[in-house]
């Protein structure tokens, strides 16, 4: 078996593991949810489930970290060897009411007005930084 198809099983028993079906529409949105760079496609994602290509290493690390994988053993099968392990961002222990609502209607709009959200965020993170040179 190549390494694009044992790559697509993976991926698949990945996202049944998560709880999702596997289709493409599937992977396609929620993908492009957790993605910030160019949206992915219908085509690219049918790709990957189909054994026909394999995604660049940023794709393969959001595909990772949303299937709760180790991106290693996603791209390449096995154990890995070594694991990198990020702290858990201060927004992940307590969301307040509002910031959950927020989040929802962000993730309900369209990539397009994701993105502008996202750089309007940006412009007022870069204009109001905090005290100790970090955004708020």
């Amino acid at each position: 078996m190549n390494e694009k198809i044992m790559f697509a099983e993976r991926l698949k028993a990945a996202m049944q593991a998560a709880g999702y079906d596997v289709r493409p529409s599937v992977l396609e949105r929620e993908f492009n949810l957790r993605y910030w760079g160019k949206p992915i496609t219908f085509q690219a994602v049918r790709r990957w489930l189909r054994g026909d290509s394999i995604p660049n290493q940023d794709k393969l690390q959001v595909l990772a970290r949303w299937l709760s994988v180790d991106p290693h053993y996603l791209r390449y099968g096995g154990a890995a060897i070594y694991s990198v392990s990020e702290p858990t961002a201060a927004w992940d222990v307590s969301a307040t009411s509002e910031e959950r609502q927020v989040l929802s209607l962000y993730r309900s709009l369209p990539a397009a007005q994701r993105k502008v959200v996202r750089e309007v965020m940006e412009t007022f993170a870069k204009a109001y930084p905090s005290v100790d040179g970090t955004t708020k």
